[in-house]
């Protein structure tokens, strides 16, 4: 399992990004809400979207949820 985190602050584009720990951009988020740990990132950003609906996965370390 992994431990996945969102960021609270929305990018210009309106999304938070879904991060694993670990991931290169998680160190530039200030104010994030731990998800927990996640056997994908599809489970986290379906967690991270009951606290903001435009959750997504981060490009970089969750590409296979990053949709935009």
């Amino acid at each position: 399992m992994v431990h996945y985190y969102v960021n609270n602050i929305a990018q210009s584009n309106g999304d938070h990004e879904v991060h694993k720990a670990g991931c290169f951009y998680l160190q530039f988020v200030v104010n994030k809400t731990d998800l927990g740990g996640h056997d994908n990132c599809r489970t986290a950003v379906a967690k991270a979207k009951a606290i903001h609906i435009t959750a997504d996965g981060c490009k970089t370390c969750s590409p296979d949820c990053h949709s935009r």
